[in-house]
């Protein structure tokens, strides 16, 4: 099977770049709703230009419209997706179930991509998007080999892994530690990379979280995946074109070139890994050092008063980047090299091998002996990458146009699309007809900068008259300036249910440690929804009231088959009630016969999604802890399901498949294990479990004070993950009930007014 190398597109100099390099579709974004929202992405024109030039070589394009949209944003979202439409990209890649039903409906000549924020890692949860209408699903980047092939051999599915590029300590779609931490949403395309910073933790001041970038070089030809795709939005033309064109040679059978390879570390590169490719690896973070460090050149081996020395194992040139690491710092001292000399000799250049002399600018930090060098920007390295730019306007995708000509003895008037204009005189018989209607022929068949292409020319012309050509340019010019393009617009989103109009205010509390409720009065809880885990005792769940028991699968498990028996005895002892955290909770439990409601992180912001949700069988959603005030308002009041708003919680920060322990995994007990990390004077509590780690905030998110503004048909308190005393937590749900908030409690984005 031919693999489809897929590469991103942060601008339109980027995206012929891998075009011109061998990709065989490009990713890209729009202006709003895309989750590289800071890249400088497509405005309409541009993604016009460039999907008809793709097209033209048999090329696919395909907009990532892949960010969470809040209820009062789907009109500007219609708009969005009016765009990708019109011009005729392939397909779209999304995160939100309410953007996927609204293109399945309204736009169902575009297919749906499932993005890898959708986080899936299983082949249960492919198999519930193919079922909701996605051709392809990105899989979720901590998958090793033998997981990819089990999902790749769903019959009749797509699937798209990444190749190369930067990674994320969480799994994507599960992050929400911009969002709650720092109020810009990973999830709305915002964020700010908190996790890469510095933390003090057990092995004092290090980037805990920093992940090395991923690259699987040679071992792309072992994925039977239908595209392997570069990571890469907020990169240059220049990054973009030299690892297209690395992977490409790859693809082609000509192998790993060791020199492309090293442009790609130079241009940009941290630290590389295969990540879990064949298996856990702890090697995936790079503690030291954050950003990027380019190609390694050598060792200081002399310290001058102004100058380093060192033997150079890669070619260099004036004004090219420098960069050394430097003990205690986060980064590397960078600095663009203004002064070469070797053998006591200023050069411009220096060959590898050379024993050189590299100038230090005004300013330079304390260097000593054996510091390593790199290169980090190469102006032979950027001349290295030319690539082909069509003329502008030369691949516009134009509207088909068709156009009337009539000549009689006193004017002449034009018309198409409902328009007509004219111009009056006397027109004689022509000398030569034929050439006449040829003239009229060439004057309407220039359609300049105009967003039209002439189709079809009918000239009524039956006595051959003659008209002026400058006439006939005059009349052409005020036609078309005079039409509007044909655009789809779509005035609202498609209709959803009538809003939810049953009992409101009731009352959840959620554990994953049922003897945590020992103290509190259950008769006041109208539910009791119990997070289950492969280790949970069942048993434990005879201390509390059947009747209330609503049990959950976690929105992370890589084998779900480790739930199935779990699963089926439950079922058989006559719970009915389940919630999920992933899609693939709704392939373990059985289609009938059970009621089913969907955690936060199958994310609701807005009602498109509810009503998807619905459709796919959920009896209620859970807002989101990132969401805002107004927004949870309008939901409440709109949906065709029933909220719940979780009032008290400790959110997960982020969800990850690397363990953060320094212990060696042969001797891990695997057990929970908290530790304490801080940042700016903030502790974060770190729970390692199940070689899978959980970062929290100090305090817990609480809405209460503001729950009666929000008119909730449920409210949830959560006692979950960090552990609680009886005591402790029947104080916090007697507390809370009376909509008090807890002293010291975050909002999190609750009063962001949607700009999180």
């Amino acid at each position: 099977m031919k693999k489809e190398l897929l590469a991103p597109a942060g601008d339109i100099e980027a995206g012929y770049a891998a075009l011109h390099y061998g990709a065989d579709a490009v990713y890209l974004g729009l202006k709003h709703f895309s989750a590289r929202a800071t890249a400088t992405n497509f405005d309409e024109e541009e993604l016009n230009e460039f999907v008809g030039y793709a097209h033209a070589q048999g090329k696919k394009v395909y907009a990532a419209v892949n960010t969470l949209a809040e209820e009062n944003e789907l009109p500007q979202l219609l708009q969005s997706l009016d765009i990708c439409s019109r011009c005729h990209v392939d397909a779209l890649i999304v995160q939100d179930l309410g953007v996927a039903r609204i293109a399945r409906e309204q736009y169902p000549e575009l297919e749906l991509h499932a993005s890898t924020q959708m986080a899936v890692h299983n082949r249960e949860g492919a198999l519930v998007l193919q079922k909701a209408g996605f051709s392809r699903v990105v899989l979720a980047r901590e998958l090793s080999l033998p997981e990819i092939k089990d999902i790749a051999s769903v019959p009749g599915l797509e699937t798209e892994v990444f190749i190369h590029g930067a990674l994320c300590y969480s799994y994507s779609g599960l992050c929400l530690f911009s969002s709650l931490e720092c109020g810009r949403s990973a999830n709305r395309g915002k964020c700010l990379y908190p996790c890469r910073s510095s933390f003090a933790g057990e092995d004092g001041n290090k980037h805990y979280f920093s992940m090395k970038d991923m690259a699987l070089k040679g071992d792309v030809l072992k994925l039977p995946v239908t595209s392997l795709k570069i990571e890469g939005r907020k990169k240059n033309a220049l990054y973009v074109a030299a690892v297209t064109d690395y992977y490409r040679r790859i693809l082609d059978g000509k192998g790993c070139d060791g020199e492309r390879e090293e442009n790609i570390r130079q241009i940009f590169s941290r630290p590389w890994t295969e990540f879990y490719l064949r298996g856990k690896d702890k090697s995936v973070v790079e503690p030291d050092f954050v950003g990027h460090r380019g190609l390694p050149m050598g060792h200081i081996a002399e310290v001058r008063k102004k100058s380093i020395c060192l033997t150079i194992s890669h070619a260099v040139a004036r004004h090219d980047g420098i960069q050394i690491d430097v003990p205690g710092e986060e980064r590397p001292f960078g600095f663009s090299l203004l002064g070469l000399k070797v053998n006591d000799k200023s050069v411009f250049e220096a060959e590898a091998g050379d024993r050189v002399e590299i100038l230090l600018p005004p300013g330079a930090p304390v260097l000593v002996k054996g510091l390593p060098v790199y290169l980090a920007s190469s102006g032979r390295v950027k001349g290295a990458y030319d690539y082909l730019r069509p003329r502008p306007g030369e691949y516009r995708l134009r509207q088909p146009v068709d156009v009337e000509v009539t000549v009689q003895r006193d004017k002449i008037f034009a018309c198409a699309m409902g328009e007509r204009v004219e111009e009056t005189g006397e027109f004689l018989p022509a000398k030569d007809a034929v050439r006449t209607n040829e003239a009229i022929r060439s004057a309407f068949g220039k359609t300049g900068d105009t967003p039209f292409t002439l189709r079809r020319l009918e000239i009524r012309n039956p006595d051959g008259l003659f008209a002026p050509l400058s006439l006939l340019n005059a009349l052409r010019r005020s036609l078309y300036d005079r039409l509007k393009p044909d655009v789809k617009t779509t005035a609202r989103p498609p209709a959803v249910d009538k809003p939810f109009a049953g009992a409101r205010g009731k009352w959840i509390v959620r554990t994953d440690k049922p003897a945590s409720l020992a103290e509190i009065d259950l008769t006041q809880a109208d539910e009791i929804l119990v997070l289950l885990s492969p280790d949970f005792d069942v048993e434990e769940l005879k201390i509390l009231p059947k009747n209330k028991v609503r049990l959950e699968l976690p929105a992370v498990e890589p084998r779900p088959a480790r739930f199935a028996e779990t699963v089926r005895r439950l079922l058989d002892g006559g719970y009915k009630k389940w919630e999920i955290g992933n899609w693939w909770g709704l392939n373990v439990l059985p289609d009938k016969g059970v009621d089913v409601s969907f955690g936060a992180s199958l994310y609701t912001l807005n009602t498109q999604a509810v009503q998807a949700a619905k459709d796919m069988g959920a009896g209620r959603v859970t807002l989101s802890a990132e969401d805002c005030l107004d927004n949870m308002q309008k939901l409440a009041e709109t949906s065709p399901l029933p909220v719940v708003l979780p009032v008290y919680q400790d959110a997960p920060l982020f969800t990850s498949a690397v363990c953060v322990r320094a212990n060696p995994c042969k001797d891990c007990p695997r057990g929970e294990k908290w530790l304490k990390f801080r940042r700016d004077g903030k502790e974060y509590p770190v729970l390692s479990k199940d070689c899978r780690t959980m970062l929290f905030a100090a305090a817990p998110l609480c809405f209460a004070a503001e729950a009666p503004r929000v008119g909730a048909a449920f409210y949830r308190v959560d006692f979950v993950y960090k552990p609680y005393s009886p005591a402790a937590a029947a104080a916090i749900w007697q507390r809370v009930r009376g909509f008090a908030d807890v002293p010291g409690a975050g909002k999190g984005n609750l009063v962001s007014g949607g700009n999180f």
